[in-house]
């Protein structure tokens, strides 16, 4: 590996996430200045879009922690790599690489490789484990998208029984019965729609943000699969029949 391939590819995955989340403040709170999310409030009896609105807030909280981690990890690679690449044999023999995930993995390779003695190295399963350290948990994310989902639809169903519930005992003959029903067929038609909306709306944000976490560790792992296989494995091999 060059000196200019020890760039990690992609960047810190910090600056992406707050220059989104900077836009989506920015959206809610021209949404606020024009009233829409008080008569959001205002519409839903069932604080359902309160509570979906609490748990996005949560979720990309959570999101932002694990950037935050994940950056540091390819701040952590980066120095890896630097070291591996301008030392080589005595960074791997003196085991003096910087804290991190990468630099954990390379030193499991070094065990690996002298226990083994001078077998060919196979790294699969321990870049299965690097993969599953570096995933962190990230995978919560999904679960907080489709559960903003589901709160969003089960809004929805409610919504529709407030919408229809007047209907059963309806006294057409009554003029003030049927203008009382179609008040209460509109509050559930607002439950429904103004749910549904926060709803959708949450979990494809939160998709957006775990997405971008995720591209970001998926580079962070191919750097250390490409910066292990090209220089690691390679001077531990050819360093075993030496030994």
């Amino acid at each position: 590996m060059s000196q200019r391939r020890v760039d990690l590819p992609g960047g810190d995955p910090l600056l992406p996430w707050l220059i989104f989340t900077g836009v989506s403040f920015f959206a809610v709170v021209l949404l606020w200045y024009f009233g829409l999310i008080g008569r959001m409030v205002a519409s839903d009896p069932t604080h359902i879009s309160l509570i979906i609105s609490v748990l996005y807030v949560a979720s990309s909280l959570h999101c932002l922690w694990r950037v935050l981690a994940i950056s540091r990890e390819g701040d952590a690679a980066l120095k890896a790599a630097q070291a591996v690449v301008e030392n080589g044999r005595r960074v791997l023999a003196e085991g003096s690489l910087p804290p991190g995930l990468v630099s954990g993995h390379i030193r499991d390779l070094t065990t690996k490789a002298a226990l083994q003695g001078g077998e060919r190295l196979d790294q699969t399963l321990l870049l299965r484990v690097l993969a599953s350290r570096l995933r962190g948990s990230n995978a919560f994310g999904a679960f907080a998208s489709d559960t903003l989902m589901k709160l969003g639809l089960l809004g929805t169903i409610i919504g529709f029984i407030m919408m229809l519930a007047p209907i059963a005992g309806l006294d057409t003959e009554n003029r003030e019965a049927v203008r009382s029903s179609m008040s209460l067929m509109s509050d559930g038609m607002a439950v429904a729609m103004y749910t549904t909306l926060v709803g959708l709306a949450g979990s494809v944000l939160l998709k957006i943000q775990y997405s971008l976490l995720d591209g970001a560790t998926a580079k962070i792992f191919a750097f250390a699969v490409d910066l292990t296989e090209v220089h690691v494995v390679s001077a531990l091999e050819a360093r075993a029949p030496a030994e």
